[in-house]
């Protein structure tokens, strides 16, 4: 464990909530990996999937914009979104993506590229150069097929797995969860952006045997036709059921969302998660709780709040703060 010098954090996700924690620690003084899901097949990520035989480049283009140094217009830029004509719904990020794919034949190549120009804080990195696709068995016996389609069912979720299955991990991505000192999964979609990635054996493995401090981040709100009516337990068992226990602390949001912002969410369907801290507690699990919820019209975690949280965990002050409070509880 480095705890002197530039800790090395390894981000697994994907989605804008992967985004929110590498907004928040490009701002402090860490080497950022960041894992990201190649599931996505909707919208442009999926059209350019389809159409260019390629990775979907939403989730990575996403993330690398969160770690850009580069001027506010440029990074603008890799983030406009065509609004007419043929590349409507397209991102102007996601074909460069396509372009230098199509150019060198290599997409880490692509996102390296995209990486220089920028000027990105630290690293982004698919789990696996594998074409995967989400296959999701439905309480109810019913089986669907594809990220984007999976919650647009609107049923509860029983298994979640990849096809084909066992796709082989980016070597990188497992050398770097390796060597990193924390370990943060979460949050994100939790079926079809979090879990995906644990579907990776390699992945999972190298979480598994890592001896470092590894933190899962619940998401503040509910997913319609994922995480309806789930607490935060429900979200962490859930990842215990597809990938075994991978991580012993949780960090969860317990800030309630101004009135008139709960009320748009709940006409959306989404609500905030309910922290059942004794559930998780009697599963030995410790609790990192409080405010992480951004100022705004939006219920999203705050980057800044979220990263000193992080950064404080992984140097061991989160640790000892949770027992504390645990013997303080008489749990």
């Amino acid at each position: 464990m480095n705890c002197l010098g530039r800790l090395k954090i390894v981000a697994i996700g994907g989605g804008t909530g992967l985004a929110s924690v590498l907004r928040g620690l490009k701002s402090l003084d860490s080497d950022i990996t960041a894992i990201v899901t190649v599931a996505d097949d909707g919208g442009s990520s999926g059209k350019l999937r389809k159409d260019m035989k390629m990775l979907p480049p939403g989730d990575i283009r996403n993330c690398l914009v969160a770690l850009a140094e580069a001027e506010p217009d440029m990074t603008s830029l890799f983030n406009h979104r065509f609004a007419r004509g043929a590349l409507a719904g397209h991102n102007f990020g996601n074909l460069f993506l396509a372009a230098m794919t199509e150019m060198t034949g290599d997409f880490q190549l692509a996102v390296r590229t995209m990486s220089r120009i920028l000027a990105v804080k630290g690293r982004v990195l698919p789990a696996t150069l594998s074409d995967v696709t989400l296959r999701a068995e439905m309480e109810d016996g019913t089986v669907v097929f594809g990220e984007y389609a999976i919650p647009q069912v609107r049923k509860r979720i029983k298994r979640l797995s990849v096809m084909p299955p066992d796709p082989p991990a980016l070597d990188e991505a497992v050398r770097a969860i390796g060597e990193a000192d924390g370990i943060i999964i979460g949050p994100g979609s939790l079926y079809t952006s979090v879990i995906p990635n644990l579907l990776v054996p390699g992945i999972r493995e190298a979480i598994a045997s890592s001896r470092s401090h590894k933190l899962y981040v619940c998401n503040i709100m509910t997913q319609p036709g994922e995480t309806d009516g789930y607490s935060v337990s429900d979200h962490v068992f859930a990842i215990e059921r597809h990938a075994g226990r991978l991580f012993a602390s949780v960090l969860a949001n317990t800030a309630e969302a101004p009135e008139e912002t709960a009320v748009k969410y709940a006409e959306e369907g989404r609500f905030q998660v309910r922290l059942d801290r004794a559930a998780l507690i009697e599963r030995g699990y410790l609790v990192v709780a409080g405010d992480y919820l951004s100022r705004g019209d939006l219920a999203r975690h705050d980057s800044v709040k979220l990263a000193v949280s992080i950064m404080q965990f992984v140097r061991g002050a989160g640790t000892s703060n949770i027992r504390r409070k645990k013997v303080a509880s008489g749990s």
